[in-house]
């Protein structure tokens, strides 16, 4: 494998910088099983409180998240509304249904990452035997590094309301969305019943996610994280990481969206590239298949990590992305396109 010197495959990349390790090693620890381990217990409160609802609780993963979050507000045969492309849809290996015997529904996205509200509501099953009884809708916000509007967010639960479903948010990327827009995480999360929030994305933890939300969701989630076998014991170690990410790295996400602009920019500088300008962190990049595929292992050869495939790439900026790692990427794509 070639040393990777630019590394742009995600934001789960990311190395503890030395204050988020000082705080994990003199972390206070106890058994999170047991409830007892006082640092989990903190950042599950202050989560909670940031996000303006009645509990929360850290877990292993995203994935493992936004799995509980559906468990908890489906049963057996019920059905969940995600995107067509949603990532709890596409890309956590099926969870749901194998491990949950819930029933995916999925809603095409429009041009901006939206998902249709009409289309939403058609898909709601009506009150019949002969159907799965849907029972939350499942938004995903940043959507492929796009940010969906406040306004959006809030029409999309006035159908749940409606229809007395639940509204659960993959907010992995949450605070990304949150400082593009202007935000707080509050008002940003007040429309859903449930909202999970990666820790190891874009806020630069080593591992986990938590999910917020009502009293009783997060009840169901505690007994179904312990079934899936997701409950940690001294797990303060790694919640201390998470406290360190929300004092520190929130506000510079904002560098990630500026790097991310600065590179997109100088992606599409080449006639050869066609590039999606990010909202965020997130850029995907196309270009003809046989070129895409010269071009991504000329990168690869040269130290530049990103993932792609069929002629389109994702280059994502975090926080081990500076600016001279942008220009000397960059410059090595320059060097492609003048030998090409």
């Amino acid at each position: 494998m070639n040393t990777i010197r630019y590394d742009f495959r995600s934001d789960t990349v990311t190395r503890p910088p030395a204050g988020m390790r000082a705080a994990m090693a003199e972390a206070e620890v106890g058994d999170d099983v047991f409830g007892d381990d006082p640092t989990v217990n903190r950042l599950e409160q202050r989560m909670a409180a940031m996000l303006g609802k009645d509990a929360a609780i850290f877990v292993p993963s995203g994935t493992q998240s936004n799995l509980l979050a559906l468990m908890s507000h489906c049963g057996r045969g019920d059905e969940f509304i995600a995107g067509q492309k949603a990532h709890l849809y596409v890309n956590e290996a099926g969870g749901a249904a194998v491990l949950g015997s819930i029933q995916p529904q999925p809603v095409a996205h429009q041009s901006d990452g939206t998902l249709d509200p009409g289309e939403i509501e058609a898909a709601i099953k009506p009150d019949d035997n002969h159907f799965a009884r849907t029972r939350v809708i499942a938004l995903e916000n940043t959507f492929g590094g796009k940010v969906l509007p406040m306004d959006y967010m809030v029409e999309v639960a006035g159908i749940a309301q409606r229809h007395g479903l639940g509204l659960h948010l993959d907010g992995a990327r949450a605070f990304n969305a949150c400082v593009a827009l202007g935000v707080d995480i509050r008002t940003f999360t007040t429309p859903f019943d449930s909202v999970s929030i990666c820790l190891s994305k874009g806020l630069g933890a080593p591992v986990g996610s938590v999910l917020i939300g009502r009293q009783d969701l997060i009840d169901t989630a505690r007994r179904h994280r312990k079934m899936l076998g997701g409950g940690m014991r001294q797990s303060g170690i790694l919640a201390a990481a998470g406290l360190y990410a929300l004092d520190h790295h929130i506000d510079r996400l904002a560098d990630d969206h500026r790097r991310a602009k600065r590179l997109a920019e100088g992606l599409a500088a080449h006639s050869a590239l066609t590039v999606t300008m990010p909202d965020t962190n997130i850029i995907f990049v196309d270009m003809e298949a046989e070129t895409g595929q010269r071009f991504t292992d000329f990168l690869v050869s040269r130290g530049v990590g990103l993932t792609g495939r069929y002629g389109q790439q994702r280059w994502v900026t975090h926080l081990d992305v500076d600016d001279a790692m942008v220009d000397g990427a960059l410059a090595e794509v320059a060097t492609f396109f003048r030998a090409a």
